[in-house]
């Protein structure tokens, strides 16, 4: 994917059941240690969340996925490759959005959240949120 010929509407934040999201959302969030360390926040498009759930989330019974109006932070995003010692090569998926914006994540960037069950795989979570996970 060129982010330069086809700027998505939202981008994603998925956080594992161990840091529960709740509402109302703070100003900001708690920062994961891999955004600590890596100094941005780590997002994915729609079409990257598939993979990026069933990579780092595969034991997670529940994952909070934060949903992000790109516009909201596009001044802030970096489109970058995931970092080789982080997750690995991931052929086929282009390049991932890394917001850099002080590791602020909260209230004024996150536009709807969902929860998501893991039953059995993340198959059936994923085809539930068609309608919501968009591009």
């Amino acid at each position: 994917m060129n982010p330069l010929s086809s700027q998505p509407r939202y981008i994603y934040k998925i956080i594992p059941s161990t840091a529960p999201v709740r509402e109302p959302l703070p100003e900001r969030l708690p920062v994961s240690d891999l955004d600590q360390s890596s100094g941005f926040i780590h997002l994915s498009t729609a079409h990257q969340v598939p993979n990026t759930i069933k990579a780092f989330f595969a034991g997670e019974p529940i994952v909070y996925v934060l949903r992000i109006e790109y516009a909201r932070v596009i001044p802030d995003i970096r489109w970058e490759s995931p970092d080789g010692k982080v997750c690995g090569p991931r052929p086929g998926e282009g390049l991932f959005p890394h917001l850099y914006n002080g590791l602020k994540l909260g209230i004024d960037e996150v536009e709807s959240i969902a929860i998501w069950q893991n039953e059995d795989g993340w198959d059936k979570a994923l085809y539930g949120a068609k309608p919501w996970l968009l591009y």
